[in-house]
C-alpha cells in the first residue's frame, strides 16, 4: 500500500467524525472546553438567526444535545476590522444556572478603547444636572434698615458712608453673593453620551463583569436566594439587573427590594454612573438587543443634533405648579429609548 493511499484513508477517518474545541476568552471560564459533535447546528455569523437550540441527528444521544453550542445573532451593523467579541448565554432558573450557549457582540459597542476622559465627563454631568444651589444672599436694599445716613458727610473726620447696610459694615449684605436658587444643568453632546455607554460596556465586558442571561425568571422570591445566587457565581455585592422593559417578574422584583445593592432598571434608563456604581451588570438578551442596536445607530446616524435650550427661570423653583399646570422646557430629545 503507497503512502498517500494511507494518508488518504487517515484524513477520511478524521473528517467523518470532526470535534470541536471551544476555548472562551472569559476570564472566569478559563480552561473549560466543551466538544461539540457533528450532530450541532452551527449559524454562520453574518445569517441571521434568532435559534439558540441544537438539532441533533437521529443517531445523537440525549448528553450531547445538552451542551453549549456556538450560537448567532444578527449584527445591525457590520463589522469590520476586527471580529465580533463572545459572551455565555446563561440562565437564571437555579442557582449555579447553565450555559445555554455563546452569543456575538458588536465590537463597536463591546470592545471599544477605555476613554476614562469621557467617562469622568458622563458621571460630572450625572451629577451636576440635578444639583441646586439653594443659597440666596439679601442686597443692601433688601435688608431691613440703612435708609439713614450715619453720620453727616463732613465736620467729624469720620470716613463718608451712607448707609450701614454697605458690605463694608459689620452685619451689612454681601456683594455679588448668590442669588439662588441656581441650575447647574447642562447638556452633553450626543456623542460623548453615546460613546460614555459604549466605554462602560466595554470595560464591564473586558473585567468580566457583563453577564447575559435569557430572562429574569427565578424560582424563589426569596431575598436570600438571589443573594446566594449572586455570591456562588461571584457577582459581587451590588448586582444592576437591566431588561427591556420596565414591567419586571415578581419574583425577582420582590428579591432585588430586600437585598441592598442590588437594583432594577429598564433599558432605556441604562446610565454610565449606575454601571461603574454596581460591580455586576447583568443584562438579558432583549435588552442586550435593544441597546446595542440604538447605540450603533446613534453611532452611525448623520442627523444633526438639535441645540439644547434650558428655559427654566429662579422662579420656578419657588412657585409649585398647580395640578392642572405643568412646566414645559425646550430640550433635545433623548438620545436612547
Amino acid at each position: 500500500m503507497s503512502l498517500s493511499t494511507i494518508l488518504r484513508n487517515v484524513c477520511c477517518k478524521i473528517t467523518m467524525q470532526p470535534q470541536i474545541i471551544i476555548r472562551p476568552k472569559c476570564r472566569m471560564f478559563q480552561g473549560f472546553q466543551a466538544p461539540i459533535s457533528s450532530s450541532l447546528k452551527f449559524h454562520h455569523r453574518h445569517e441571521s438567526s434568532n435559534s439558540f437550540e441544537a438539532s441533533s441527528s437521529e443517531g445523537g444521544n440525549s448528553e450531547t444535545s445538552q451542551k453549549p453550542v456556538m450560537t448567532s445573532r444578527t449584527l445591525h451593523f457590520p463589522v469590520k476590522h476586527t471580529y465580533p467579541r463572545l459572551a455565555w448565554l446563561e440562565s437564571m432558573d437555579s442557582l449555579e444556572g447553565k450555559k445555554l450557549g455563546m452569543l456575538d457582540l458588536h465590537p463597536d459597542v463591546f470592545a471599544v478603547y477605555p476613554r476614562i476622559d469621557v467617562l469622568h465627563q458622563n458621571i460630572h454631568w450625572q451629577k451636576m444636572y440635578r444639583h441646586i444651589d439653594y443659597n440666596f444672599e439679601k442686597s443692601r436694599a433688601e435688608l431691613r434698615g440703612g435708609g439713614r445716613k450715619p453720620w453727616p458727610q463732613k465736620g467729624l473726620g469720620k470716613a463718608r458712608h451712607g448707609s450701614i447696610r454697605s458690605p463694608l459694615w459689620i452685619r451689612g449684605a454681601k456683594a455679588h453673593g448668590p442669588r439662588g436658587p441656581k441650575s447647574y444643568f447642562h447638556m452633553l453632546p450626543r456623542s460623548v453620551r453615546g460613546l460614555g455607554l459604549r466605554t462602560a460596556l466595554s470595560c464591564k465586558y473586558a473585567q468580566n463583569d457583563l453577564v447575559v442571561v435569557d430572562s429574569f425568571d427565578i424560582p424563589s422570591a426569596d431575598p436570600e436566594f438571589l443573594a446566594e445566587m449572586a455570591d456562588v457565581r461571584f457577582w459581587g455585592y451590588s448586582v444592576l439587573f437591566v431588561d427591556d422593559t420596565d414591567v419586571m417578574p415578581d419574583n425577582i422584583a420582590v428579591s432585588v427590594h430586600g437585598n441592598e445593592g442590588f437594583s432594577l432598571m429598564p433599558s432605556y434608563g441604562l446610565n454610565v454612573y449606575s454601571m461603574l456604581k454596581h460591580e455586576t451588570l447583568v443584562l438579558t438578551v432583549a435588552a442586550l438587543e435593544k441597546i446595542e442596536r440604538k447605540l450603533l445607530e446613534e453611532m452611525h446616524s448623520t442627523e444633526k443634533e438639535q441645540k439644547f435650550v434650558n428655559t427654566l427661570r429662579p422662579e420656578d423653583f419657588h412657585t409649585r405648579p398647580k395640578k392642572d399646570e405643568r412646566m414645559y422646557r425646550k430640550w433635545s430629545q433623548p438620545l436612547y429609548f
